[in-house]
């Protein structure tokens, strides 16, 4: 097992190399740079060019990307060049927001999914099953941030149940930082559950259709059981792998519904960098969020051990 995880991540260091060099070349290849930004529109070549070399943009691009892995080896993603302040403390800063969100949001997609996807499974083809489906269909089938945008109206403006739009940090109590993230977690999580409702359902009936299912119920084992006991535990893999992979995508999926409320997170600082030509900050947060997905998959790599004692990791 540890010889397992170390492999793995190892083989994370040249997936991170590509993702950074991808990342690097297409934000420098993108029209527009920061020192044209920051010298504004009255300002003359001479003065963009003078900034250019002041911010180490007028070098060659392989020389910048060597310089950019020059910094990467030693943990340092660079200077935000609009926040006068390291990339690494700029994400820092927006991290709270974006993680408890994300946590929330998967949590909700969790608790309403996976119920969801088992008992549709287990009232197969009936009027629960079709119930279930036809709600799971019409989630994935709306934006999160129009349903965001739905819940402002009905439990903001017009109930008045929840903040409009903001964050409450959580040394000002958990309480408030729950209000504030209940909408816009909700927004996330229930888009998401649709899928892992579709996902967990076609697992479980996959598993009812086995052998030791139909061996059960000729000896006389409850239907109760048979789902409960025996069938869900093996069809949870499946079900954890797209719970891992949701994860991952409201990481990133966040940045809309972050701007829709308000959210001082890490999406927010993504659209701020893109309109600023940022480039540290914007190449910072992808190489970030490039971990997340891969440390993700590690964790749902071994996660299957829980669920399955015949997976052996050498």
């Amino acid at each position: 097992m540890k010889t397992y995880v170390a492999r793995r991540l190892l083989a994370l260091v040249p997936v991170a190399l590509v993702v950074a060099t991808v990342a690097f070349v297409l934000i420098h290849l993108a029209p527009g740079d920061p020192a044209s930004v920051i010298a504004g529109p009255d300002a003359s070549a001479d003065e963009v060019e003078r900034l250019q070399q002041q911010l180490g943009l007028d070098a060659p691009l392989p020389v910048q990307l060597v310089r950019w892995y020059g910094r990467l080896l030693q943990g340092d993603l660079g200077q935000s060049i609009f926040l006068r302040k390291p990339v690494t403390e700029a994400i820092v800063d927006r991290l709270e927001p974006t993680l408890l969100l994300t946590v929330f949001a998967v949590v909700i997609a969790v608790v309403i999914g996976v119920p969801a996807g088992v008992l549709s499974a287990r009232y197969h083809n009936t009027a629960t099953d079709q119930a279930f489906m036809v709600l799971a269909l019409l989630g994935v089938s709306i934006p999160n941030f129009l349903l965001g945008l739905i819940f402002v109206l009905v439990f903001s403006v017009w109930l008045g149940w929840f903040p409009v739009a903001g964050y409450s940090p959580l040394e000002y109590g958990w309480l408030k930082t729950l209000r504030s993230l209940v909408l816009p977690a909700f927004a996330l999580g229930l888009v998401q559950s649709a899928l892992i409702a579709r996902i967990a359902r076609s697992a479980m009936l996959d598993v009812l259709r086995e052998q030791y299912i139909t061996t059960g119920r000729s000896k006389g084992l409850g239907e109760r059981a048979l789902v409960y006991k025996h069938a869900l535990k093996n069809a949870m893999i499946p079900t954890v792998t797209i719970v891992g992979i949701s994860f991952a995508v409201l990481v990133s999926g966040a940045v809309v519904v972050e701007t829709v409320f308000n959210i001082p997170g890490l999406g927010r600082l993504v659209i701020s960098a893109v309109l600023r030509r940022d480039y540290p900050v914007i190449q910072g947060v992808v190489l970030a969020i490039a971990g997340v997905y891969m440390l993700i998959n590690l964790a749902i790599d071994l996660s299957y051990l829980l669920f399955d004692p015949r997976v052996r990791y050498r």
